[in-house]
């Protein structure tokens, strides 16, 4: 009896979410349309970053060759765009990576995802109204700054800040009432400030190609004259790639968080027109015209100014000094200023509609799940995050806390790569997640006809037999049960492997650059085991379900997506997992006290095997 409890209990924990897709019934309102997805996309992912970034990036580590590492860093995030795109068209509703972790491997895991995607938004929140705020007073002359100090100082150890930011509180609330307010006057304001971000942009662009000079990339004969021999900048060896590949590589890892935000887009499913068309196109265009304004800037930026004397905090407001453009400040100032807005927006817009989600699925409290008649728009859930937000931004110092958004982020993006790599190679099932893809194409008479078919009995009726042959060489020409097995079990390996693998070259660094025998042995058998899993995916035959987009060259990109994102993630340091593993502490918490018996889908379960005992009941007494 305890045996068949404890497999009870590990159903409840992997029992997936089933949704209609034939339902078009949302309580959102359907207003967006793709402009407004790129523009979110855009706003969120291009912010005060690219106005920092760039100079100390391309100062420490890259040179001039930070354009190398922004096209390696997109490159990177494309990966999980794509994911992310298929996603979309695949399951077009609201909650991003934690709906699509819950379609495909379960409760638990859609659980951690969605409880992580709230801290990383929650922090980014915080961090960048904070960030906000002190822009603003550095352009008034610190006056808050100077004044909060004086009269409402913190001196208290640990993560409180020195003072307490009033003006980032009233930053949060102003734009959780306009969220509240309605989506379209939300993508309104979010479209304006960021147009105005990107025409700023273009400005120091074009600044930079016209006052800037390629002499600058290199590096003078009578330095150490010019410096009189003492406090030299630190310059490499001078040319397009001072620091060497190195350099560059290490430069591409910092840049990859630049182009972290896009997936707010995927939080929109239920409130976009043509979510199976316009979520693919708003991510990759976001991302594509992201990388063209990094690009542009920092090669602006190297171009103006010698790359060795870059200002690691205000690299653009020195580089037109420089050039003895000193008013062109007053432009990258309200660039600045409109590029924060909308990143604020961008962790705000997403951040209420996790947790409704979660919320109407029971896994958080039902009271979250509510939404405005009126306006169409989570309010509770909003006003909730907003208001845990702005206490974070008023009383804490959040350096400290920051990496732990990091880490939301990368888990969700692997995991939405692994639920790629294992649905499409899923047998065709009726009422699970792999037949949920709805597009608006005429499909012809004949194709719903199979289409009907294939729901009915999609299944062959002849299964094969578990083989090395079979393993390598299937037969079907569709999706099998053995099939998905194996894609299965294929995709749990490889996921070991490469947090192997990841773990190995981190931790055991100075081994293998010493080049121990035994380190690189492993790395090695290591990668040639996970290559070996890799292709008995590649030999499975694929899902043939119609879908507006699917990420191409599978099994490849969804593996380097997880393997980049994994990598990334066993760089932070051990003060950051502790501050994760306690995060998770209080989810799980929650998820084992209320979660798991307040779900939705366990209801449904339920109901049931309460209907089949009924029936089986009713067969024996005949």
């Amino acid at each position: 009896m305890s045996c068949k409890k404890f497999v009870a209990f590990g159903q409840q924990l992997i029992r997936r979410k089933v949704i209609d897709s034939s339902r078009e019934d949302s309580r959102l309102s359907r207003c967006l349309n793709t402009f407004d997805l790129v523009a979110l996309g855009v706003g969120s992912t291009l912010g005060a970053g690219v106005y920092v970034l760039a100079g100390a990036v391309a100062r420490e580590n890259s040179g001039p060759a930070i354009v190398i590492s922004f096209l390696i860093a997109a490159l990177a995030s494309v990966l999980a765009g794509l994911c992310y795109g298929e996603f979309g068209a695949r399951v077009p509703k609201t909650g991003s990576a934690y709906l699509y972790s819950y379609v495909t491997v379960g409760e638990l895991w859609a659980f951690i995802t969605g409880w992580n995607l709230i801290l990383s938004y929650v922090i980014g929140t915080s961090s960048v109204a904070r960030a906000w705020s002190a822009t603003f007073d550095e352009l008034i002359g610190k006056h808050i700054e100077q004044f909060f100090k004086q009269y409402m100082s913190m001196n208290a150890p640990g993560v409180l800040a020195k003072y307490p930011d009033v003006f980032s509180v009233f930053i949060i609330l102003i734009l959780t009432g306009l969220l509240t307010f309605g989506v379209k006057e939300s993508a309104m304001v979010n479209k304006v400030f960021t147009c105005v971000n990107v025409l700023v942009l273009g400005f120091v662009m074009v600044s930079g190609f016209v006052k800037g000079t390629i002499k600058n990339w290199q590096i003078p004969e009578n330095i150490s004259d010019l410096y009189n021999g003492t406090d030299i900048p630190s310059h490499g060896t001078g040319g397009f790639m001072p620091y060497g590949l190195s350099g560059v590589l290490s430069g591409a890892a910092t840049c990859f968080y630049a182009f972290v935000g896009f997936d707010c887009i995927a939080t929109t499913g239920e409130e976009v027109k043509n979510p199976q068309k316009a979520i693919p196109i708003g991510i990759v265009a976001s991302l594509l015209i992201c990388f063209v304004a990094y690009f542009g800037v920092s090669a602006a930026l190297t171009l103006m100014m010698p790359y060795y004397l870059l200002d690691t905090n205000s690299p653009l407001p020195v580089a037109f000094k420089y050039v003895g453009w000193d008013g062109a400040n007053y432009a990258v100032a309200v660039g600045s200023l409109c590029a924060l807005s909308t990143s604020l927006l961008g962790s705000m817009f997403p951040m209420p509609r996790v947790i409704y989600a979660m919320a109407e699925d029971g896994l958080l409290f039902k009271v979250l799940a509510r939404v405005n008649e009126r306006t169409k728009t989570p309010v509770i859930a909003t006003i909730t995050s907003g208001a845990v937000a702005a206490v974070m931004a008023f009383l804490l110092d959040l350096k400290d806390l920051v990496d732990l958004m990091s880490i939301g982020t990368l888990l969700a993006y692997s995991l939405v790569a692994a639920c790629v790599l294992v649905l499409r190679y899923q047998p065709e099932q009726p009422n699970l997640a792999y037949q949920m893809a709805s597009t608006n194409d005429e499909v012809d008479n004949n194709e719903s006809v199979s289409t009907s078919e294939s729901q009915a009995g999609f299944l062959p009726d002849e299964e094969e037999k578990c083989s090395l042959k079979a393993v390598f060489f299937p037969q079907n020409t569709d999706p099998s049960k053995l099939s998905g097995f194996v894609v299965n079990v294929s995709s749990c390996f490889i996921g070991f492997l490469i947090v192997t693998f990841c773990s190995l070259t981190v931790l055991g660094k100075d081994a293998v650059m010493n080049g121990s025998t035994w380190a690189i042995t492993l790395l090695v058998a290591d990668l040639i085991i996970c290559f070996i899993f890799v292709i008995v995916i590649w030999r499975q035959p694929e899902s043939k379900t119609k879908l507006s987009f699917k990420v191409p060259f599978l099994p490849i990109l969804p593996v380097l997506s997880i393997f980049v994102n994994v990598y990334l993630m066993m760089q932070l340091d051990k003060g950051t997992w502790v501050r994760f593993a306690i995060w998770m502490l209080i989810g799980l918490a929650i998820y084992f006290a209320y979660g798991m018996w307040h779900s939705v889908e366990g209801f449904y379960s339920a109901a049931a095997d309460a209907e089949r005992s009924t029936e089986n009941n009713t067969d024996s007494c005949k």
